[in-house]
């Protein structure tokens, strides 16, 4: 069964972006991009929440043009190449989108999971990753936390409905400056 990645960078408080949206505070050194292109190696298709969609769609078609960062030169192929599935109730698509999923998010993502191939990644976003946390759909969390105090913004994980344990996997420290921290969902115990 494929599984879903979650793949997103937080504030120490908490944040996944500024208080107006700013999203030019993640530093991406060599070992933070390195551990991203680890990522990257098993997956087969990108998953996207509507407000990273629009984010990324402005950003990856042309990365190239707009900096010479050896991160984004590493990404942006794999970014173009790789099928892209947006989760949006009112967005109809465009070029670059490879599908989008707007009604039964449960069973359109147990659907994904069930079929063959590789592993899903779920960049960024929080309504989503709180979504397919609540439905217990998520594998792994992949959370990098910067060394960045943005003092408000979308929170990691916009207002989870109940509590989720999460149990630790690997933790490591990246550029000197960046914990990134693998997660795994603990499911809740089984009644009979």
């Amino acid at each position: 069964m494929r599984k879903i990645i979650y793949w997103v960078h937080t504030s120490v408080d908490g944040f996944i972006d500024g208080p107006n949206g700013e999203f030019d505070w993640p530093a991406m050194g060599p070992g933070l991009s390195a551990y991203s292109a680890g990522l990257d190696k098993g997956v087969d298709t990108l998953l996207f929440g509507r407000p990273v969609w629009e984010m990324m769609v402005g950003f990856w078609p042309n990365a190239e043009s707009i900096t010479d960062d050896p991160h984004t030169a590493a990404f942006a192929p794999f970014w173009r190449a790789t099928p892209k599935i947006v989760f949006s109730r009112s967005y109809g698509g465009d070029d670059w989108t490879s599908r989008v999923i707007s009604e039964d998010l449960a069973g359109e993502v147990a659907a994904l999971k069930a079929q063959p191939g590789g592993d899903m990644l779920l960049t960024g976003g929080a309504t989503l990753a709180a979504e397919l946390t609540e439905l217990g759909l998520i594998d792994d969390y992949h959370i990098a936390v910067h060394p960045v105090v943005l003092g408000g913004g979308r929170r990691l994980f916009a207002t989870p409905e109940h509590r989720h344990n999460l149990r630790l996997v690997n933790s490591q420290l990246q550029d000197n400056q960046v914990v990134v921290s693998q997660y795994q969902l603990v499911p809740p115990p089984t009644t009979t």
